[in-house]
């Protein structure tokens, strides 16, 4: 049966409130972060002055996110110290993954049941992001629509995406819409590793490690994967020489 879609409704961004619990993806191997992760995984690498980890739960708590759930793998214990002893103001539950690192996808089904919420939060812990005009988690919150959306992903254009080397990730048409970028092609808009889902997309994976590239997908092919853009200032921190460009443009606001 074909449903007509209305437009993207856009609600008051000021006072959403987003889902109360975000998955903390945190178990990678940190490859692009070496020799910095040699001895610590790459969310407890610092930028100025903390680490990638308390900046993102900082973002969390600031928009009134009560849980996160963090997965672990890759010097799991020394994460879990920093949780125990550094984190406070939110609850935090581990996703254990020493056994085998499963990537974002596997990741997310494998932490599935300790997620209590639906829409949840799912973010990049090696990231970092500053509010613009308005918080972006209550943003997305705002713009949330359950009747067309799976999958809302926070974007920014590619001028914007600092020390992004990419090509872009996505189209998005009026009505906030995305699509792929083609093949050899270039695309606007950069994913910022900041994203609302929908617990109906974790569902029929695959066993083991899989990318969230196949929730994505499935959401893309039926029209309920979304966009919106930040209105602050986004990093990509994922390599040494991005922390003292990030920890400058940081401290120039």
């Amino acid at each position: 049966m074909n449903i007509a879609r209305k437009p993207l409704t856009i609600r008051p961004e000021e006072g959403a409130v987003p889902p109360r619990t975000a998955m903390v993806m945190a178990a990678g191997l940190g490859k692009r972060m070496r020799p910095l992760t040699a001895t610590r995984p790459k969310p407890l690498v610092e930028v100025a002055g903390r680490t990638l980890l308390d900046h993102c739960i900082d973002r969390l708590k600031s928009a009134g996110v009560g849980k996160a759930v963090v997965n672990v793998h890759y010097l799991a214990d020394a994460l879990e110290a920093h949780l125990r002893t550094r984190v406070t103001g939110i609850d935090i539950v581990v996703s254990d993954e020493r056994a085998q690192l499963l990537e974002t996808g596997g990741g997310l089904m494998h932490a599935r049941d300790l997620i209590d919420a639906d829409p949840f939060l799912c973010v990049n812990s090696d990231n970092l992001w500053v509010d613009g005009p308005v918080n972006a988690l209550r943003l997305m919150a705002g713009r949330w629509d359950d009747r067309q959306m799976d999958a809302l992903l926070l974007l920014v254009p590619q001028a914007r995406a600092n020390n992004h080397p990419g090509k872009g990730d996505f189209h998005m048409d009026a009505m906030g819409r995305l699509s792929r970028r083609k093949p050899n092609r270039v695309a606007p808009f950069v994913f910022t590793g900041i994203q609302m889902m929908s617990k109906r997309l974790l569902v029929d994976a695959p066993e083991g490690p899989f990318s969230t590239n196949l929730f994505w997908n499935r959401a893309i092919a039926a029209g309920r994967c979304y966009g919106v853009v930040h209105q602050g200032m986004w990093f990509d921190v994922g390599s040494p020489a991005a922390i003292p460009v990030t920890e400058a443009m940081l401290a120039d606001g």
